[in-house]
């Protein structure tokens, strides 16, 4: 007879009977466990640099509840296989003593982790046969078309947002967050800011910017105000943003507009009384600017002296 504990599956064990490596990570940890794990918080970070663009060591622990260490650990690993950059962040107004902190953003391989972009090849050849027979408007009207579904979408979900051009824009963070653009909006002194930390045909709108325009017309229309477009990702940006001017401060046509004033026009010059003769008064037009009056054909001494 067997021995009953011979009979007991080493829970460790892998195919084969050969037992899984421990981890010393957490008593009980197979290093399989212990991977699995690392890869679900490197999946956090990312997702986090999307949503939110540069973050620093110490926000991203905060956020997900790893210690620094664990979180530097993870993020040298990242840096490693080239899905995160680090660099200085920049400190705007007063600058404090020391170094400034390090901050991580996505790498283009980064985002590439974050969605699909099998057909991106496609795109772009399709886009460069159009041009090849039809040119520049043929690819802008093919792109209108495109973005027309996108522009139709997004207004559906806005229909509750009213007529403000910033809290329309908030509902187009959220709808375009729906479609994958991990879309953000706040509030700046004079408007707001709309921001795309993830753009599915970055790779190909850095080969035709018409992608990038007429997704800038499509958020015009949308928040019903003019925007400009500050960045793009296609161009190399960390993130997509877009600023929207707040119309309350803009100056309107309903401004008062100080009268012109009227024009004043020079007085007439008076007329000159002749002295008299053969008893009677002879009205005459103002005489030279030299004092000498204009000749009299009746008169024997032409030139008279005033």
């Amino acid at each position: 007879m067997k021995n009953a504990a011979s009979s007991t599956p080493d829970l460790g064990a892998r195919a084969g009977g050969v037992p899984e490596p421990r981890s010393a990570g957490r008593p009980g940890d197979t290093v399989g466990d212990a991977r699995a794990r690392d890869g679900r918080t490197r999946d956090a970070v990312t997702r986090l640099l999307l949503e939110r663009g540069a973050l620093t060591a110490a926000e991203l622990g905060a956020e997900l509840g790893v210690s620094p260490a664990a979180i530097r650990r993870h993020l040298d690993a990242m840096l490693a296989d080239g899905l995160v950059a680090d660099r200085d962040r920049v400190i705007r107004g007063r600058r404090r003593r020391g170094r400034p902190a390090r901050e991580f953003v996505l790498t283009d391989s980064g985002r590439g982790s974050c969605g699909p972009h099998t057909y991106d090849d496609l795109a772009a050849a399709a886009l460069r046969w159009i041009y090849a027979s039809g040119g520049a408007d043929a690819v802008s009207a093919f792109v209108a078309q495109q973005v027309a579904a996108l522009e139709d979408s997004c207004r559906a979900a806005m229909e509750d947002a009213g007529d403000d051009p910033l809290a329309r824009a908030n509902a187009l963070a959220t709808a375009l967050s729906g479609e994958g653009y991990a879309a953000s909006a706040s509030a700046l002194a004079a408007g707001g800011q709309l921001c795309q930390h993830h753009c599915p045909v970055a790779h190909v709108a850095a080969e035709f910017p018409q992608l990038c325009e007429a997704e800038t017309q499509v958020i015009s229309r949308l928040v019903g105000t003019h925007v400009q477009r500050l960045a793009t990702i296609a161009n190399g940006d960390g993130v997509c943003t877009t600023y929207i001017p707040d119309p309350r401060r803009a100056r309107t046509l309903a401004d008062p507009v100080p009268p012109e004033r009227p024009a004043v026009e020079p007085p007439d010059r008076p007329a000159v009384v002749a002295p008299e003769r053969s008893g009677r008064a002879a009205v005459e037009p103002a005489g030279r600017a030299d004092g000498v009056a204009e000749p009299d054909s009746d008169d024997p001494n032409p030139v008279r002296m005033r």
